[in-house]
């Protein structure tokens, strides 16, 4: 699995010791996407420092990849596909505060835009390692987050493993441990939502929710290092009825029914993007049984479900 290589570095070692730009060289990077978030909602206030708003994420095998070539004597970074400013604002931000030269980047992702996967965080983050790698620069994941805050909400994909996060203020909560392997029948119910214009709709919740929420939350704190996919898919499943009464799936009903049907996990949806998910656990032996069962299920309202792998 692919890490990034942000942290470690104080602010002044992001500059070189005898103020020029260090040597260069072309390089690429990647960062993962996730499965919409196994648990999106609001804490009660107090609970942690800043936003109250917050995030699991759900790591899956996708991946958008960056690739940076210096330019020395720019400042300006050109970007490709060309429709990706944000790639492009971030890239020269991070170049600037390294005092480092701009260039070209060129952008591939697996990941579809507007469908709540984290196509444009996995973007951002991809940009930034491919960045830093070209630089030899370790730079701290606070620096980066700073940077990403200015654009838009994040996912939290900067971070290895599953990690509880505070989008809003591109803050880390908390490591949750490793998501075991689990398969996401999917599907998407069309459309695109772009993160910023949801996150400005998007109201308070009430007292009571934010303090099951909060439950959930600690649930999650166990259930996940122990590996308890029953607990998981059960929290997934809440969080996908909560928010169903602020931005209703439009198939979320079908959905639950097809895994109560196949004795699934349960189900997970994008809460800022248009897919939702069933989830099956991979080691069990009747694994294929039941990803056919599902597909089949799902194939009879939807006729492009697909399947995402847990990392």
């Amino acid at each position: 699995m692919y890490h990034q290589m942000f942290d470690g570095a104080d602010a002044a070692q992001n500059i070189a010791e005898d103020g020029q730009e260090p040597r260069t060289h072309s390089s690429g990077a990647l960062c993962c996407g996730t499965f919409g978030e196994l648990l999106q909602g609001q804490l009660p206030a107090g609970s942690f420092p800043g936003d109250s708003h917050f995030l699991v994420t759900m790591p899956i095998a996708l991946f958008a990849r960056a690739h940076f070539t210096p330019i020395p004597g720019t400042r300006s970074v050109t970007v490709y596909p060309s429709h990706k400013l944000k790639s492009k604002q971030l890239a020269e931000n991070l170049v600037s505060a390294l005092g480092a030269s701009g260039g070209i980047l060129l952008l591939q992702s697996e990941l579809p835009e507007g469908k709540g996967l984290a196509s444009s965080s996995a973007d951002l983050v991809a940009a930034a390692r491919s960045i830093a790698r070209c630089f030899k620069r370790r730079i701290r994941t606070s620096l980066i987050e700073k940077l990403m805050a200015e654009i838009e909400p994040s996912d939290g994909v900067m971070y290895p493993g599953v990690v509880a996060y505070q989008q809003r203020g591109c803050r880390l909560l908390s490591f949750l441990g490793q998501m075991p392997p689990l398969a996401i029948v999917g599907i998407d119910e069309g459309g695109t939502v772009e993160t910023v214009d949801y996150d400005q709709r998007r109201g308070e919740i009430s007292a009571s929710q934010r303090a099951e929420y909060h439950e959930l939350l600690d649930r999650a704190r166990t259930a996940i290092p122990h590996g308890d996919t029953v607990t998981i898919g059960k929290i997934g499943t809440a969080s996908a009825l909560l928010h169903q009464e602020r931005a209703p799936k439009e198939h979320l009903n079908s959905m639950l029914k097809a895994s109560e049907a196949t004795d699934a996990l349960g189900v997970i949806i994008a809460h800022s993007g248009t897919m939702s998910g069933i989830l099956l656990d991979r080691m069990t032996a009747d694994f294929p049984w039941k990803l056919r069962s599902v597909l089949a299920h799902v194939s009879g309202f939807n006729d492009s479900p697909k399947i995402f792998l847990t990392m």
